[in-house]
């Protein structure tokens, strides 16, 4: 995560550091994770959300281990491992139909890239987006900041494919480079979006560090009421605790900052923040899965809305 979410010790935070090829491994991987885009007899026109199951997640998480482990320990800006971060996750989903594009920035000398994901259909002037940062810090493989939150992101759109999803709203995902060295990937993207196009984005959700080993809270970004109630309610309905955050400290705050309303949330950050030992060992299955199923009601609650 990027700087502090709040001035209490919970912070959200900030990154550091990009590149790109898809290795043939990564594209295999995908293959086996992936599935096509559902028939239109299938599309889910009820507004009931899928439920995924931590076999559906993580898979996803481990394909990003070990990208990190054969590039150097990392997935940091301007490095092979976020290239091949970017490579995995843009064949998953140009597999499952989205409509992909590489939005490409420089920072500090080095090219770096947004994986930009359209799902075909929906109201183009009222944009749902949602998005994570993927990249890491030099220092580690981020498998909980913020792999986690690139997975919830990931399966969320996947289910949107295999559904077969028709939504009031258009839906986009993003997945954003050199976060951890400041927000440079989101900032890029919006400084590049003209005025017109801003403005038919709706709403921003955003998901940074989604499976925390030994959670007790998440902490829901109160900025937009409507993302915040659907996240709250869906945690409340488990009997988990949840805290409210304002707008800082992560993806969101680059849409905040140009005044596009947000939403989102985030785990507790643990001791392997920006440290080697942020491994897939870090990460709690059960806490991951809870936070997809989150991310994939809101974003079906609030796709339906324009």
């Amino acid at each position: 995560m990027p700087g502090p979410l709040t001035a209490a010790p919970r912070t959200l935070l900030r990154r550091t550091s990009a590149r790109l090829h898809g290795a043939t491994a990564v594209l295999s991987l995908c293959a086996a994770l992936v599935v096509a885009p559902a028939a239109a007899a299938e599309s889910r026109t009820d507004g009931t959300p899928p439920v995924v199951s931590a076999g559906q997640v993580m898979p996803h998480l481990h394909a990003l281990q070990q990208i990190a482990d054969r590039n150097g320990g990392n997935r940091a800006h301007g490095t092979p491992g976020y290239r091949d971060s970017v490579a995995y996750v843009k064949a998953a989903l140009d597999k499952a139909g989205f409509q992909t594009s590489l939005h490409k920035f420089t920072y500090n000398g080095t090219e770096g890239y947004n994986l930009i994901a359209d799902w075909p259909g929906g109201d183009a002037d009222h944009i749902l987006f949602a998005g994570a940062h993927l990249d890491s810090v030099e220092e580690g493989p981020g498998m909980n900041d913020n792999g986690s939150g690139s997975t919830a992101l990931l399966a969320t759109a996947l289910e949107v494919s295999k559904a077969g999803l028709k939504p009031d709203r258009h839906l986009r995902f993003a997945w954003w480079g050199a976060e951890e060295q400041g927000l440079k990937g989101s900032e890029a993207y919006l400084r590049d979006l003209p005025a017109a196009e801003r403005a038919r984005i709706d709403l921003y959700l955003n998901v940074d560090m989604a499976g925390t080993k030994d959670n007790k809270v998440w902490y829901v970004v109160d900025d937009n009421a409507a993302a915040a109630k659907a996240f709250k309610d869906y945690f409340a309905a488990r009997k988990l605790r949840t805290e409210e955050i304002g707008v800082g400290g992560s993806d969101h705050e680059s849409f905040g900052n140009v005044g596009i309303p947000t939403g989102g949330f985030a785990t507790e950050i643990n001791e392997c923040l920006h440290e080697a030992c942020d491994r897939i060992e870090q990460i709690d299955p059960e806490t991951e899965t809870t936070s997809t199923n989150a991310f994939i009601s809101t974003v079906w609650q609030l796709a339906a809305r324009s």
